[in-house]
């Protein structure tokens, strides 16, 4: 009597296969509906990061004119100077490194030298993956998008 009542117990113990075929069923599902969603989570902080990339290129700009007397034709001029050397023209120290560097927040960025002062451009590294927008600004400040893979302008809807 002993012995049976000891061998149903072990058997008793643990989870049959259905249940955790089960179980995995629905955190595969649940998984299902959260990824996509984070993805898209991901892209809009990249996006938001890169308008406010955009906005520090902009004040760098006009730190930049007010010292120097120009805009800067490079993001490498506002960029910080080589270990030991000091600041000048042609590294500011007004931007950090990586952004210095043209690459920041999954977003690669560009300084144009225009007519009226220089424009700022933002694009995607991977379009679809670190960004779905493209970003454009000058030295108005007014920042522009475009929802594609074309680079946005001055003609381009503003961010409000």
């Amino acid at each position: 009597m002993h012995r049976k009542l000891v061998a149903r117990r072990s058997s008793q113990r643990g989870f049959s296969l259905i249940e955790l075929l089960i179980v995995i069923a629905i955190i595969l599902i649940i998984l299902s509906i959260a990824l996509p969603q984070m993805g898209k989570a991901r892209m809009h902080s990249q996006e938001m990061a890169a308008i406010a990339e955009v906005r520090t290129i902009n004040q760098a700009e006009i730190q930049y004119q007010s010292q120097f007397g120009q805009y800067a034709t490079s993001l490498t001029q506002l960029g910080p100077a080589p270990s030991g050397a000091a600041e000048g023209p042609s590294n500011a120290g007004l931007i950090p490194g990586n952004l210095a560097g043209g690459t920041a927040s999954g977003y690669n960025f560009t300084i144009a030298t225009i007519p009226t002062g220089y424009a700022v451009t933002a694009v995607p590294k991977t379009f679809g993956s670190t960004g779905r927008r493209t970003f454009y600004s000058d030295q108005s400040g007014t920042i522009h998008e475009n929802w594609g893979q074309d680079p946005a302008t001055a003609q381009s809807p503003e961010i409000k």
